[in-house]
């Protein structure tokens, strides 16, 4: 993770620790890099850049900065408006895009914002790119073996345009659509849309695919997005399947790249139940390439038992979508994702998409004529307890040999019957232990014991 961007962007609180100035500066930085790429590969046209926005307050102001930052170094925007994540990723990999930007912070409150840079592949921009913006923010550029104090601007007919590129989200819904290989006529469904992206695109899917709709929270005011809705606010989607008798509800976060499921009985439906359902589902049809489901460490254990059960084979990658991806594509896997909700199946999408998730979750209640309860029923999800602790130095203390010892004496203890996970967080001063047993009481006996030896040795503040 880089000075302003992490796993996941650049993101803060709107005009705190990411301003209208920085977004226009990503913009110029962008416009301008772009466009020299062609410009040494022999192509005068100017860099094409599409942008996608989520629903939140700061979200036009940090849109109107980055084009003002684009087309001042001669670059095209073609702006998606209101969208969501992965219809920016599907634009950018399947049209002329040089790359693409989706403004949003995600699951986080209105006042968050963040700047998601995404590639002509449809992917996570990579690192090395990410330094040169970060580079050129803090003023000491150096790239095509040269230093740059700043970057020229465009002028006269050279000044970049924007382009109104609504036609790019209609063709994203689209596709959705086409993926629908099951009609879902007699299907009661209820979505949460969290006031944010999905709003203006999930109704309209599902309804073209024949479904009866029940929609919650989509009516977007710049502050409402994620407040007490969605998928980090599930309970309002939880009563609304219960009381109006659905068979399965959708619940997205702010920019809809992630999704969970609330089942017929109102029961809450994570990302590691969505992995089994559909692993199973892929398996039982030939479909699970290299019999492979990839998952993050913090996967529950009760996923890997079931897994176990069925044959399927697992990985575990580092926390966040962006190391499931690149795991899927060093090595061919077809479905993988976060207990979060971020979902990747890379036959169709190079990202999570919340919209996605719930039509193959769809697919399988259709195919298989059976309710969500029942399969998800042999997934037995254990207790799990996290812990975080303040620290003074991350690092210091997870490699204090004390710590470690215990962290392996309660990994002996708990043997195949759970199991203790420790790890520094990558956006706080925290060190988080987790662990997940057969019993809640278990699991808080063996957190105490770390977090008490964290304490004894002075680490926690």
């Amino acid at each position: 993770m880089g000075k302003y961007f992490g796993t996941d962007g650049f993101r803060g609180e709107a005009n705190e620790n990411l301003t209208a100035l920085h977004a226009y500066k990503v913009g110029r930085f962008l416009g301008w890099y772009y466009g020299e790429l062609k410009r040494r590969a022999g192509d005068e046209t100017p860099a094409k850049i599409v942008i996608g926005k989520d629903t939140r307050l700061s979200s036009y102001m940090f849109e109107y900065s980055l084009v003002g930052g684009l087309t001042a170094s001669g670059a095209k925007a073609y702006l998606l408006h209101v969208t969501t994540t992965p219809s920016v990723a599907y634009v950018a990999r399947t049209e002329d895009f040089d790359c693409g930007i989706m403004i949003s912070a995600s699951h986080n409150p209105y006042w968050d914002n963040g700047i998601k840079l995404i590639n002509s592949n449809g992917e996570k921009m990579d690192e090395e790119t990410i330094a040169l913006v970060e580079d050129y923010l803090d003023g000491k550029l150096e790239v095509f073996g040269e230093k740059y104090d700043d970057v020229p601007y465009a002028k006269k007919e050279k000044i970049g345009s924007t382009v109104d590129y609504v036609a790019g989200r209609n063709r994203y819904m689209g596709y959705l659509i086409s993926l629908g290989l099951f009609s879902f006529r007699g299907m009661k469904v209820g979505l949460d849309c969290a006031n944010g992206s999905a709003w203006s695109i999930a109704k309209s899917v599902f309804d073209a695919l024949g479904a009866d709709t029940y929609v919650i929270n989509a009516e977007p005011n710049g502050t409402n997005i994620n407040n007490n809705a969605g998928s980090t606010h599930i309970e309002g989607l939880q009563k609304l399947v219960v009381e109006k008798g659905l068979d399965v509800g959708f619940a997205y976060d702010g920019d809809a790249d992630r999704c969970l499921c609330v089942d017929d009985k109102g029961n809450v439906v994570t990302g590691d139940h969505i992995l089994y359902v559909y692993g199973r589902y892929m398996k039982e049809r030939g479909k699970l390439l290299n019999n492979t489901v990839v998952t993050t460490v913090m996967s529950n254990f009760g996923l890997y038992k079931a897994l176990d059960e069925l044959g399927i084979g697992y990985v575990k990658t580092a926390v966040g979508d962006k190391y499931v991806y690149e795991y899927m594509t060093k090595n061919g896997c077809r479905i993988g994702g976060e207990q979060s909700g971020h979902i990747i199946f890379s036959k169709y999408a190079s990202t999570g998409d919340g919209i996605l998730t719930s039509l193959k979750i769809m697919q399988v209640l259709a195919d298989r004529k059976k309710k969500l309860s029942e399969l998800c029923e042999p997934l037995k999800i254990y207790p799990q307890v996290l812990v975080n602790v303040k620290v003074k130095d991350k690092l210091a203390a997870r490699s204090d040999e004390d710590v470690q010892c215990e962290v392996e004496a309660v990994a002996a203890e708990l043997g195949e019957s759970g199991r203790i996970l420790v790890r520094e967080s990558g956006t706080e001063p925290l060190v988080r232990v987790m662990v997940e047993a057969e019993t809640k009481e278990v699991c808080q006996k063996y957190c105490d014991r770390v977090v008490d030896v964290l304490k004894k040795n002075g680490h926690a503040v």
